[in-house]
């Protein structure tokens, strides 16, 4: 195996991209992930001999107040700390923001707690499809 890193978009094939986010969180299109990877302040790209197996993005806004998001990482990859690495890179990069945020995905924020993320209490969202995000577990009935 021979892992190579990359923040940039260039060369990333977005099909490839969506393949990956289907295998590890969720159905997201080529073309919305391209418009959010674009969009983001910071990206993470990890490849194994040319194939995409890891990624994350950073959306913020310089200062105050940045968002971790799709970070994924195939499964046959896991296990061997470079979804630590991909957090760990973001994080290098958002740096000097006043506060960093994500919602994770249900049953994984132990990982996140390892690199001093705490559990909001007054986080709230809209979610496009209100039932999926309540059975999929990201959102309560109060």
């Amino acid at each position: 195996m021979s892992f190579t890193w990359s923040d940039t978009l260039d060369g990333v094939d977005w099909q490839e991209l969506s393949d990956l986010m289907r295998a590890a969180l969720g159905n997201k299109s080529a073309a919305l992930l391209r418009t959010a990877f674009t969009n983001s302040l910071y990206r993470c790209f990890l490849f194994d001999d040319g194939r995409l197996v890891g990624t994350g993005r950073v959306v913020g806004d310089g200062v105050d107040a940045a968002y971790l998001c799709d970070v994924a990482l195939l499964p046959s990859h896991q296990g061997r700390g470079l979804g630590d690495e991909i957090v760990a890179r973001l994080l290098e990069r958002a740096r000097g923001h006043r506060k960093v945020i994500l919602y994770a995905v249900p049953g994984k924020e132990g990982f996140y707690k390892r690199f001093g993320f705490q559990r909001m209490t007054t986080a709230m969202a809209i979610f496009e499809d209100p039932a999926q995000a309540a059975a999929r577990g990201y959102v309560t009935e109060d």
